[in-house]
């Protein structure tokens, strides 16, 4: 679409009660399924990249109902790297405790037999406090990166080379 200027209308959001409302009803739903997963990955089937994935669509979800840069705003980008970056440092985290007794990387029974702590909860903390949060940080970062688009300056940088 364009306007009078010939500029392209970047604003294709078009509001819909209906699904403004479903989104209202169905977003609650939607996360508590993702965070259920998430927490029951070591005992049950699912698990953080499952959890993961499902509360970044949930973002996304809210997006489509509720429009793209009011979502944008009300995440913030910043928030999304912190997710991501946070979710990357505690993988590293949890892989690196096993080495400091010599060990391998992500060799969970190091927690067991030096610290004490049950197998299954380094497990679990690889998938709620590492993946989960990596994969909903790209999730939505990618959803908004794409969103977002290119302009005709972007275009003429990459036509340059």
């Amino acid at each position: 679409m364009s306007n009078a200027e010939g500029d392209r209308d970047v604003s294709a959001y078009v509001e819909s009660q209906i699904i403004m409302t479903t989104v209202r009803l169905v977003a609650p739903f939607s996360l508590t399924y993702g965070l259920f997963l998430m927490f029951h990955s070591a005992d049950s089937s699912g698990g953080g990249f499952q959890g993961g994935a499902i509360a970044g669509a949930t973002i996304l979800m809210i997006a489509f109902a509720f429009g793209i840069e009011p979502t944008r705003d009300w995440v913030q980008n910043q928030t999304l790297v912190l997710l991501t970056a946070g979710g990357v440092a505690m993988f590293a985290l949890i892989g690196l405790i096993p080495m400091l007794y010599g060990d391998a990387f992500l060799a969970h029974p190091v927690f067991k037999k030096e610290l004490g702590i049950k197998t299954k909860y380094a497990l679990e903390g690889v998938e709620i406090l590492s993946i989960a949060p990596i994969v909903a940080g790209i999730v939505t970062g990618l959803f908004f990166a794409i969103a977002s688009g290119f302009t005709a300056e972007d275009e003429e940088v990459n036509t340059d080379d």
